[in-house]
């Protein structure tokens, strides 16, 4: 599908792009690409709440333009993108659509890098799917339904009450499924072994308001080398509490880790 929009700066090139996923779902998405043809690309999977308009969110992916190329998205049932959000269930098809296209446009190395319900969701998505280079779960849930906090259990509320749904559709411009999941998917903690031999990074603030820093330990101790354990003292939640020091280390990481896997490729299509 051709870009609907081309817009131009002196350090990339803004395309969007109007993605259907394989359950039908239209996808609002955003690629910053450098001024030279790359063949990397890192996508970024908002938190609940998130969108790929957010500040946070073009933050970072600006932050990550010298890794490769930037693709940011809106998740089924957010602002201009189709459908209801399932809360990290159906949305593994919302980042395979999205990953899907760079594959289609050139890209061999594609790193996910999830925030909050999206890390949940690029567990999920490089444990069923495959094809991740590198996968990053950045304050991340290990495990469905929890209410040990304040803010998850207002999240609650918002979700499963049909008052909550509507402030969340007029407020926040995120239309929830009134359907439970059935069945309900592996948790991120159960699948997160599936990962490898794709490096994941798990990282996490130690004053996360929603998810305590035992749900980072937990999907780190489940998956399987190589894989990394971030603790930041002071961070919060997800896209909001990113600071440009934090997205520097994550791109230094990033850099390392898709050089390490594009060396390893080239390598055995060489027969070393």
């Amino acid at each position: 599908m051709s870009d609907t929009t081309d817009h131009h700066t002196a350090r990339s090139r803004e395309h969007r792009y109007r993605l259907t996923t394989s359950d039908g779902v239209g996808i609002d998405a955003v690629l910053l690409r450098g001024i030279e043809p790359r063949t990397t690309a890192v996508v970024l999977a908002n938190g609940f709440t998130g969108s790929h308009q957010s500040p946070p969110t073009r933050g970072i992916a600006e932050g990550l333009m010298s890794v490769g190329d930037v693709m940011t998205f809106d998740f089924r049932g957010h602002h201009g993108s189709g459908g209801h959000s399932t809360v990290g269930n159906a949305e593994i098809h919302d980042l395979e659509a999205v990953v899907g296209r760079l594959r289609e446009l050139g890209y061999h190395r594609i790193a996910t890098v999830g925030f909050s319900m999206g890390a949940a969701v690029a567990i999920r998505h490089a444990a069923i799917y495959g094809g991740s280079t590198a996968v990053v779960s950045v304050s991340g849930p290990s495990r469905w339904y929890y209410r040990g906090t304040r803010a998850m259990r207002l999240l609650h509320l918002g979700i499963e009450r049909t008052l909550g749904r509507a402030i969340l559709r007029r407020l926040r411009k995120v239309r929830v499924t009134d359907r439970h999941w059935n069945p309900v998917p592996a948790e991120p903690r159960e699948i997160a072994g599936q990962i490898a031999p794709a490096p994941l990074l798990v990282v996490h603030g130690d004053s996360d308001a929603y998810f305590p820093v035992t749900h980072a330990t937990a999907i780190y101790d489940a998956a399987r080398h190589p894989k990394d354990l971030w603790i930041i003292p002071g961070m919060g939640h997800a896209e909001r509490a990113f600071d440009p020091a934090l997205v520097s280390r994550l791109r230094e990481w990033l850099d390392e880790r898709l050089h390490e896997r594009s060396a390893g490729t080239n390598r055995d299509e060489e027969g070393v």
